[in-house]
C-alpha cells in the first residue's frame, strides 16, 4: 500500500501497537511523533489524523519511531520538549528537562518577581550549568527587565542554549551566555552584585543507580559529581557569597538525601534564612538560602 493512500489514523493504531514495547505511555508517545512528523500542532491533530500521509512525512515518522524502538528517550527523538512555558530544542548534548525542574525554576522566578515589587527593577540572575538552557530562558521570558546570565562548561550544551534564547523572542536582547565552569565564567564586575543565583547542578554520586536510559543517552558531565554527589554543590555553596549582594537568594536543586548535608555546608559559608522545598512527588528536592549580611 503506498504512503498516500493510508492515513495518519492508520498509522498510529500500528505506531501505538509498536510503541508499547518501550514506551509507558504508547498512546501519548505516538501522538507526539505523528505531531512532529505530519506537522500538526495541539488541537490540529484530531482532525489532521484523517489526512492522507504524505512520503516525506511518513519517513521522518519511521525513522522516529525507529530511534525510539532502539530505547533513545522520546524527547531525543522528537528533538524537542516542553518546559513551563518553553517549546526547547533538545538533544544529547544536555540533560532532558524534567518537571521537577520546572519547580525548581518556579521557585526562583518568584523571588525574581519579588524583588522587582520591592523596588529592584532589574534583577541580575545567574543560572549555572544551565545545559539546554531550560531555567535561565524561564527566567528572562517570565520576569519582565530581569537581566539572566546563563553559563555552562560544555561548548557543546550551550550551542543548544544558544538556539534555544532565539525563541524566547524580545527577552533574548536580556540574556547573556558565557562558556566556563561555574562561577569562572563570570566577568568579576558581577561579584558582589548578583540578586539570584540557581543551579541544577550534577548531583549523583559516582556508584549510584541511575536509569539505564538515563545513563546510556544522557550526558554524564550533567549527572556525576563525586563520591557522594555533593562536589559541585559545595563548590557553588562555598564560591556564592562572594557573588551575591547582601540578601541575595541562591537556589539549587539536589537529591532529597543531600539537603541535610547541603544546609549544614550553606550555614557554615555564611547563609542565612534556609529553606527546603518539595517536588511533585512531595520529596524535598530543592534548597534556598540567603547570603548574611
Amino acid at each position: 500500500m503506498s504512503d498516500n493512500t493510508i492515513t495518519w489514523r492508520e498509522v498510529a493504531a500500528e505506531t501505538e501497537a509498536r510503541l508499547s514495547v518501550v514506551a509507558d505511555s504508547p498512546t501519548n508517545e505516538t501522538r507526539w511523533i505523528i505531531e512532529r512528523a505530519a506537522g500538526f500542532d495541539g488541537p490540529e491533530y484530531v482532525l489532521g489524523l484523517d489526512e492522507n500521509v504524505t512520503e516525506r512525512g511518513m519517513h521522518f515518522h519511521d525513522l522516529m519511531v525507529e530511534r525510539r524502538l532502539a530505547g533513545e528517550p522520546l524527547q531525543y527523538v522528537l528533538g524537542r520538549w516542553g518546559f513551563r512555558t518553553l517549546d526547547l530544542y533538545v538533544d544529547r548534548r544536555v540533560l532532558i528537562p524534567r518537571p521537577e525542574t520546572e519547580m525548581v525554576a518556579g521557585l526562583a522566578i518568584d523571588e525574581l518577581k519579588a524583588m522587582r515589587a520591592a523596588g529592584i527593577d532589574r534583577p541580575v540572575a545567574v543560572d549555572l550549568g544551565t545545559g539546554s538552557g531550560a531555567i535561565g530562558l524561564s527566567l528572562a521570558a517570565e520576569v519582565e527587565r530581569a537581566e539572566v546570565w546563563i553559563t555552562d562548561a560544555s561548548a557543546d550544551a550551550l550551542v543548544v542554549a544558544r538556539s534555544n534564547l532565539a525563541g524566547i523572542g524580545r527577552a533574548a536582547t536580556r540574556v547573556r551566555v558565557e562558556e566556563g565552569s561555574w562561577f569562572d565564567a563570570l566577568p568579576p564586575e558581577l561579584r558582589g552584585s548578583v540578586d539570584l543565583i540557581i543551579s541544577n547542578p550534577p548531583y549523583v554520586a559516582i556508584g549510584d543507580e541511575v536509569e539505564a536510559i538515563v545513563r546510556e543517552w544522557e550526558p554524564q558531565s550533567a549527572l556525576f559529581a563525586g563520591e557522594d554527589g555533593l562536589d559541585d554543590i559545595r563548590t557553588i555553596l562555598e564560591d556564592a557569597p562572594s557573588w551575591l549582594r547582601s540578601g541575595g537568594v541562591l537556589i539549587l536543586e539536589m537529591d532529597p538525601l543531600q539537603l541535610e548535608t547541603a544546609s549544614e555546608l550553606a550555614r557554615s559559608f555564611g547563609f542565612v534564612g534556609i529553606e527546603t522545598h518539595a517536588d511533585l512527588a512531595g520529596r524535598e528536592r530543592s534548597l534556598v538560602v540567603r547570603r548574611g549580611d
